[in-house]
């Protein structure tokens, strides 16, 4: 470990956290440190403080990039890892954030409405001014050009009769130029005369009739301008009235504060266009407007602006200020080109509302009130559907919370733990479907620990049986002798046995019992025991007989002789007494087939009896075969039957094949395995040994059946002569 891991561990282990794993985190951690490195030097005075000011300004923009990543890790990990809150997270993505993109649409655009509406007032105004002032201006310009038609020697051509001449101030600051043929002419009273007068620029002569807002000398004016001619001499009348508090109060009258500013850049062919801006100033009231002038602040415009109205209190919370910036259509009488004034009006809701419905105050005072009615009930259904979203929310996260504690408490061991269930919805099936699963599992574990019982005894059955087969080589000096027993289940109902007598006498048995699994094989132990009974009592009367017949008293005494394995050579009886036993011992359908045999290898004779089994098969050395199929029915079904025995005997080579029904009716798509196809694997290999020749037999058989099961006990016995 580095030492920068090291200090990594120490640090974490220190605050009682995980060291960091991976680039981003360990990266975010020394990018911490390089930042709170680097702001101890950044208080220096000087360039060396500023320069470690900036670099840590740098790192700390790093550090916040490589937090991105981190912050979204924890979100998904620890803050969404419950279902609760990944609940509530999808509640305000798909409920709430719809809402509140909506609100604050809804409240971009009527800011926006009532700004536009606030300048449509206050520009209408002004608009309808300047119609007054055309009409006005119209009027005199063809009165004058009358008077003068009239009498051209006139030194001052009066617009109104001293009798009517009004006060001054009721002129409304309007003020009159005339030119006849370009040359002013007087006008009384003088008070109405515009002194200085304004000069007739040379774009004027194809703008009449003209009205509009002009700047000249520095000041904004509402001009009107038309041309008469009469007995061809061209009169001009220009109609002003300067923009001052007093017109802009009348523009402000039921709207609030309006602003004109003016100082504009006149310089249009050097200076660049004006730039106007909208921000948000700390400094100001509340809904006013930072503006910028031909890149001048408000504080620099406000000082030529002409500001009139005030704004009233609000009359609610929601009465807010409402500020926005427009232009006015300028003029410069100099040059006919267009400038920007710009105008500047803050509102309220109520006196823009107010003005919508100026007409019909009563109308309008329903339609508020329905409006505020409707917004109430939207909110009061937003609130409900939010009671309701949570309410669904928990019983989501209480069935999920459940359902959690439930399956630590099955990992735990607590198979009786349940939830219980009161709901009857969804939520409340999958908790009767847990607990149901709960229980299932538990009867499941019960029955797989009896199941492992069984199993276990199942096992211990297997040896038993498996030491009731013969085990080591067993054979004669002149047979050659092989047994295999595969069960098709843990135990088998297949039989087969090897009984010596000596050195040249063998018992063979090979049986069948009705039926599979633990019934067979009792049944399979109950034959053995059986047989074997007889084969020992075999061996006590040859004991007995050899007895006898070393004592010279009883052969003096003429009692006869007791063959060796007497009883054994006679397969018949012995079938005889075993059906006695089975019948009286077992149940009416518990039977088996059973075949006997007593093999003499002095002689090469075989003695047997076949009860109801499948004959086994004499392989000749020649290949022919000879069935052994003397005897009788099947032992332990019927009382007082009687088997039939017989002999044959064996030649050098001959192969004796004795086989359960497990090796010839196995079946697949082309039929059975069969006797013949058994006897075709045996001659192919018949000069290899009895064990190889079973070992082709086995793997013959398990090609045929394929991927099947196994479907009855297979028993193969084979024994050569030597």
């Amino acid at each position: 470990m580095g030492m920068f891991r090291k200090f990594e561990v120490a640090v974490f282990r220190f605050v009682r956290r995980d060291p960091p794993q991976g680039f981003v985190h360990r990266g975010a951690f020394w990018l911490f440190v390089g930042y709170l490195a680097l702001s101890l030097p950044g208080w220096l005075p000087g360039t060396t403080g500023r320069i470690f000011s900036d670099l840590a300004g740098l790192d700390f923009f790093l550090l916040v990039i490589f937090c991105i990543p981190l912050l979204w890790r924890f979100i998904f990990q620890r803050l969404l890892w419950k279902v609760r809150n990944r609940l509530i997270v999808t509640y305000l993505l798909m409920g709430l954030t719809p809402v509140v993109l909506f609100v604050t649409l809804a409240g971009i655009l009527l800011y926006v409405f009532s700004g536009q509406f606030a300048i449509f007032a206050a520009t209408s105004v002004v608009h309808d001014e300047l119609e007054h002032i055309a009409a006005t201006n119209s009027t005199l310009a063809m009165h004058i050009a009358h008077m003068l038609d009239q009498n051209p020697r006139q030194r001052a051509v009066t617009l109104l009769e001293e009798r009517d001449q009004p006060a001054e101030h009721e002129y409304n600051g309007l003020r009159v130029a005339a030119y006849e043929d370009g040359k002013p002419v007087a006008l009384e009273p003088s008070a109405i005369q515009m002194n200085p007068a304004p000069s007739l620029p040379a774009w004027i002569e194809k703008a009449f009739p003209f009205r509009s807002i002009v700047m000249d000398g520095g000041q904004l004016w509402l001009r009107a301008a038309d041309e008469r001619t009469i007995g061809g001499h061209t009169t001009v009348v220009i109609s002003s009235v300067p923009i001052r508090k007093e017109n802009v109060e009348a523009f402000a009258q039921g709207l609030g504060r309006v602003s004109v500013y003016s100082n504009v850049n006149l310089d249009q062919d050097n200076a660049p266009a004006p730039r106007t801006s909208v921000q948000l100033d700390p400094s100001r009231k509340p809904g006013e407007a930072q503006v910028q002038i031909g890149g001048a602040d408000i504080a620099a415009a406000r000082k030529n602006a002409i500001v009139g109205g005030t704004l009233p209190s609000p009359l609610h919370f929601y009465d807010v200020p409402v500020a926005f910036l427009a232009p006015l259509a300028t003029v410069d009488w100099t040059s006919g080109k267009s400038l920007n004034t710009y105008t500047d009006v803050t509102s309220r809701p109520s006196l823009l509302y107010r003005r919508l419905f100026i007409t019909s105050l009563s109308i309008g005072d329903l339609v508020r009130e329905m409006l505020i009615a409707i917004a109430i009930a939207f909110g009061v259904l937003e609130l409900l559907a939010f009671l309701a979203a949570v309410r669904l929310n928990q019983t989501i996260t209480r069935s999920v919370h459940d359902l959690y504690e439930a399956t630590l408490a099955i990992d735990g061991g607590n198979l009786e733990h349940r939830i219980k269930v009161q709901r009857k919805d969804q939520l409340g099936a999958l908790s009767r479907s847990f607990n149901s699963m709960a229980a299932s599992l538990a009867r499941l574990l019960v029955e797989q620990r009896e199941k492992q019982r069984l199993q276990n005894e199942l096992s211990i059955a297997q040896e038993v049986q498996a030491n009731l087969f013969p085990h080591g080589r067993i054979a004669l000096p002149m047979l050659e002798l092989h047994g295999v027993c595969l069960p098709a289940r843990t135990v088998s109902g297949d039989y087969y046995d090897f009984l010596l007598f000596g050195n040249t006498g063998l018992g063979v048995a090979l049986g069948d019992i009705s039926g599979k699994g633990i019934s067979a094989a009792l049944l399979m132990a109950t034959l053995h025991s059986a047989v074997r009974a007889y084969r020992f009592a075999g061996e006590t009367l040859i004991t007995e007989g050899t007895a006898a017949l070393s004592n010279p008293r009883t052969r003096h005494e003429g009692e006869q002789e007791v063959e060796c394995a007497e009883l054994f050579e006679e397969p018949a009886k012995i079938l005889s007494l075993l059906n006695r036993h089975l019948y009286r011992s077992t149940q009416p359908e518990k039977y088996a087939t059973l075949f006997l045999a007593h093999y003499d290898g002095l002689t090469r004779r075989l003695v047997y009896s076949n009860g109801g089994h499948l004959p086994p098969l004499l392989l000749r050395a020649n290949d022919s075969v000879t069935r052994l199929d003397r005897g009788g029915s099947v032992v332990g079904l019927l009382d007082e039957l009687v088997w039939e025995q017989a002999t044959v005997h064996f030649g050098v080579g001959d192969i004796l094949i004795a086989y359960s029904d497990g090796v010839t009716e196995p079946e697949n798509d082309f039929g059975e395995f069969g006797e013949a196809r058994l006897l075709e694997v045996v001659r192919r290999h018949r000069h290899l040994s009895l064990e190889a020749i079973s070992e082709q037999v086995i793997q013959t058989l398990r090609s045929w059946i394929g991927a099947q099961e196994q479907p009855d006990d297979v028993t193969l016995v084979l024994a050569r002569q030597r």
